[in-house]
């Protein structure tokens, strides 16, 4: 894995903050889906740049919403803000763990999100989030390619 990669995807922190350091912009979570059932709440986002507006990274992210108290719930149904960006607001105990680092080839939605030719490839991660020490979030994490 390039090192550039690396030291984006291979961390126990949000993804949100890495990708702002990284770009040096704060980004945006652009929600494309989401399903909630009970205290099971998933969305698909796009973080882009707050700079530019380019896609930095794709991501599914699943929550168990009984885990949370009803203001961080509330906020993160506005779908205005990146996760992270959420939990680090609200001063929310929590454990990032890297499950699996991934090498990725973009299908055809994703080429598009990141303005990427066919056969180009990425990488991304699988991670958890740990709130109070119980398993609470499961991540997929995709950055955009990096040139």
């Amino acid at each position: 894995m390039p090192e550039t990669y690396r030291r984006l995807l291979c961390h126990e922190e949000h993804m949100t903050v890495a990708m702002e350091a990284h770009h040096e912009s704060i980004v945006d979570v652009e929600v494309l889906n989401v399903t909630a059932t009970g205290d099971d709440y998933a969305r698909k986002i796009l973080l882009r740049r707050q700079s530019d507006r380019a896609v930095v990274q794709f991501g599914i992210v699943r929550v168990n919403m009984a885990l949370l108290s009803e203001a961080v719930r509330n906020e993160i149904e506005q779908q205005t803000r990146p996760l992270g960006r959420i939990l680090v607001r609200h001063n929310v105990l929590r454990a990032v763990h890297l499950d699996q680092l991934w090498k990725i080839v973009p299908g055809e939605d994703l080429r598009q999100a990141f303005k990427c030719q066919k056969g180009e490839s990425t990488f991304g991660r699988t991670a958890t989030i740990d709130l109070d020490g119980l398993r609470a979030v499961d991540v997929v994490e995709i950055v955009a390619p990096v040139r």
